[in-house]
């Protein structure tokens, strides 16, 4: 007989053994099964059987990044949802954004952000941003059994670096793949099936002096041209109010830029497009 089940009062083994400070590899021995990448499935594609995200894009400017997302969420040629956020602050000073499988990606999103806050627990301090970028990377290459069958989740991080030389400099991009490999952005990036339209219209107008105000113009620039070639990704919708999701981190910290904010960005490209629809 287990010592759990002589002494039901007392917690379970792992909840008081000496470990890590991850909160996932806690997880793994408490309650694996809670782990998105460890629930079994039939064998077979599932992925036409669970909406899907996309577009979002990361752009540096001078003193942080700026993240957007569109708000379209899709299952095989359906919109399944018009209204999902994409983009999420991963801590104070970083942001993750998510295609793919949209309910594992935004329950990745979740634990991602316990990995975080636990890791800050238990340490007393928290990780480098490249060290952040790490953790996610693990978690993303536990998920690849999921990946495999259909149920892929590709996520964008990017944050502000607490511990570069320069503000100016501080704005990092990072870029992973289903099996976990992660590789630095240099000035912007973008996931999803409109990534390919969304990176063409930023890397022509992409300067290394571009404002918070610029970047953020230029994102939606980019997420406008994505929804204008991808089905799957949804441009402004001005009869419903419904305008991409938009975070940035600066020295100050992550934050979302307001509805009222992005709605007047959104608009302005609009209107522009009306007299040049090719930008």
């Amino acid at each position: 007989m287990s010592g759990e089940s002589r002494f039901p009062g007392r917690l379970p083994a792992a909840y008081t053994a000496t470990g890590s400070s991850s909160f996932t590899e806690f997880l793994s021995q408490a309650a694996p099964e809670l782990l998105p990448g460890r629930r079994p499935l039939p064998p077979g594609d599932h992925g036409d059987f669970a909406p899907h995200g996309t577009t979002v894009v990361a752009l540096r400017f001078l003193g942080g990044v700026v993240m957007a997302g569109d708000r379209r969420a899709t299952q095989g040629n359906m919109i399944s949802n018009r209204n999902i956020h994409k983009v999420h602050p991963a801590d104070p000073y970083s942001l993750i954004g998510i295609a793919g499988t949209a309910g594992i990606g935004l329950e990745l999103i979740k634990l991602y952000q316990v990995e975080l806050e636990h890791h800050e627990k238990i340490d007393g301090e928290p990780l480098s941003l490249h060290g952040k970028a790490n953790k996610l990377a693990n978690m993303i290459r536990g998920n690849l059994g999921l990946a495999m069958q259909g149920l892929a989740v590709l996520p964008l991080f990017a944050g502000f670096d607490v511990d570069a030389d320069a503000t100016e400099d501080a704005g990092r991009i990072f870029s992973f793949d289903v099996a976990g490999s992660m590789n630095e952005e240099l000035q912007y990036d973008a996931i999803g099936s409109g990534s390919i339209f969304a990176k063409a219209a930023l890397k022509k107008r992409l300067r290394d002096d571009l404002t918070q105000d610029e970047a953020i113009r230029l994102a939606l620039e980019a997420l406008y041209d994505a929804a204008d070639d991808d089905s799957a990704t949804g441009g402004p919708d001005l009869s419903r109010r419904l305008f991409p999701n938009v975070m940035i981190a600066t020295a100050e910290g992550s934050r979302r830029i307001s509805e009222e904010d992005v709605e007047v960005v959104a608009r302005a490209v609009v209107e522009g497009r009306l007299t040049n629809p090719g930008g």
